[in-house]
């Protein structure tokens, strides 16, 4: 949003994308997301990034075959809207051979933590990419590869009501999957703007 302090206390939802949207990350199996290493790639930094950056918490995320979804709260205090509880639902996703990864050892490329105290949303989702994208690039064939596209695509949370809502867009995404319009569907868009869902607005 033009003139927004992304510096300030708040709760904000994300969606990068891949580059052309290809599918990078694994595929939709039985209504369940099946990570590949690419994908285990894109959840170990996204783990890291409250241990790397302050004043950050995650909430709810989801990583799809061409996208990521995500709601991060950035502030001194990262103070929750009045009433709120923590999402039911903070699992990652399967491995292709349907092997859990939670709480698994997080290894790998350290993201770069910025100096000072505050970070900013547009700071956190480029370390985000950047590192991810090096990463990926060790895999075989991926040394060349353009993961992200250029930008990424944003929305300020207001209210619980709003919050909530998104949670179960982001929980429920896999199950959408054939309609989503990241996948080339109809519908399963969560908010709708002038810019096209994906795109920066």
């Amino acid at each position: 949003m033009k003139n927004y302090d992304y510096s300030q206390p708040g709760y904000y939802f994300i969606t990068i994308c891949t580059q052309d949207r290809i599918h990078r990350f694994g595929k939709i199996i039985d209504e369940k997301m099946r990570l590949n290493d690419a994908g285990e790639i894109v959840a170990d930094e996204w783990e890291k990034t409250p241990i790397m950056r302050k004043n950050i918490q995650l909430d709810e995320w989801i990583i799809m075959p061409n996208h990521f979804h995500a709601i991060i709260t950035v502030g001194a205090r990262c103070t929750r809207p009045p009433n709120n509880t923590r999402p039911m639902n903070n699992t990652r996703p399967l491995t292709e051979n349907g092997r859990t990864v939670n709480g698994r050892t997080v290894n790998g490329r350290m993201q770069s933590a910025p100096t000072d105290s505050w970070v900013v949303l547009g700071d956190i989702v480029r370390g985000f990419k950047s590192s991810v994208t090096k990463r990926v690039r060790q895999l075989p064939n991926m040394n060349d590869t353009r993961l992200w596209q250029r930008n990424y695509w944003e929305h300020i949370i207001r209210n619980e009501n709003e919050l909530n809502h998104i949670r179960n867009y982001i929980r429920h995404n896999p199950q959408k999957w054939e309609t989503d319009q990241l996948y080339g569907g109809f519908g399963n868009q969560l908010i709708k703007t002038p810019a096209e869902y994906g795109k920066p607005s």
